[in-house]
């Protein structure tokens, strides 16, 4: 099974929407985790348009990689700028990519307008995300 981290700044948003999309959607054939450079709560927006989805991302927190010690991964995924910056050294195998998305964390506007960002975000990192670890998979030996 590949195990793959999805890291950003603070795992509150793209990092946890990313690791409940695969979780749901590749289960069985990837093992998604997510950890923050600066971690903080789990933004209850995401939780709710990931709900919209029938995706519960309700009892996920936000984590360090300090709490994630013992695990080794497969691929690293940076989905914000400032953790690719300040993505620390995995030893091995693993291999690193960068897909970049806004935060949505940061949207302004009424609440829908908000949600309706968190959206897009989720939408387009499902759209990014899943074809590439599909392919992924593809190429494994162990498939």
């Amino acid at each position: 099974m590949l195990k793959v981290l999805f890291l950003c700044t603070e795992n509150a948003c793209r990092s946890q929407m990313a690791e409940g999309l695969v979780n749901h959607y590749l289960a069985g054939k990837v093992r998604a985790h997510s950890a923050g450079v600066r971690p903080s709560l789990v933004n209850p927006r995401a939780i709710q348009v990931m709900a919209e989805l029938g995706i519960d991302i309700s009892k996920h927190r936000s984590k360090s990689l300090e709490d994630l010690p013992d695990q080794k991964f497969d691929l690293v995924i940076t989905v914000c700028d400032q953790a690719r910056e300040q993505c620390p050294f995995f030893p091995g195998p693993t291999e690193k990519i960068h897909l970049g998305f806004p935060d949505p964390g940061r949207a302004t506007g009424t609440e829908e307008e908000i949600l309706t960002v968190f959206r897009q975000v989720r939408d387009a990192m499902g759209e990014e995300i899943l074809p590439l670890l599909q392919q992924k998979i593809a190429q494994s030996p162990n498939s």
